[in-house]
């Protein structure tokens, strides 16, 4: 009795981990606490009631997409702080890594390190196998529900989207 007891806790445990989905729009984004570049902790509900944040995963600090995406963002940071948009990077990567990448590219937002998977889990954006995080940007309203959802692994698709997403904010404050 006991085993197949432990049997169905196993399978229902594995079913629920196979059939997990990315958050999507409307959906009530999932908390998460962290450290940023300077080891401070950094929630959502910092953020809530105050500014729509663009929360974005990505793989790796340093290489090609990544820092493509990131100095995207720093690019855009004009244009999203005047929609009232804090941008929040999440990746495996410690802090020291972390701040290091920021010092490179002269970065003007905070990046998140997810060193033990628990917000990359949250939003079901691992890879497969390896400790890495996809592509994957959310745009969260001030209400702590999800706005967009974009999946792409190419970073102009990234800005492509939340650009149309939060001209869209103004639209319907």
């Amino acid at each position: 009795m006991k085993i197949k007891l432990l049997l169905a806790a196993a399978l229902i445990t594995t079913s629920t981990t196979i059939f997990a989905a990315i958050p999507k729009a409307g959906d009530v984004a999932p908390a998460f606490a962290a450290p940023d570049q300077d080891g401070k902790t950094i929630s959502l509900a910092d953020f809530a009631g105050k500014q729509n944040v663009l929360l974005y995963f990505y793989p790796k600090d340093f290489t090609g997409g990544c820092t493509k995406e990131a100095c995207g963002f720093r690019d855009r940071m004009g244009e999203l702080q005047t929609n009232n948009v804090a941008v929040l990077g999440v990746s495996y990567d410690p802090a020291e890594s972390h701040k290091k990448f920021i010092e490179k590219y002269h970065l003007n937002f905070t990046l998140l390190a997810d060193t033990d998977g628990k917000i990359t889990a949250a939003y079901d954006v691992k890879m497969p196998i390896v400790n890495l995080s996809k592509r994957v940007s959310f745009l969260i309203g001030t209400d702590g529900k999800i706005i967009h959802v974009t999946e792409s692994g190419n970073p102009q698709k990234h800005f492509d989207e939340m650009q149309a997403a939060i001209a869209g904010l103004k639209k319907n404050p």
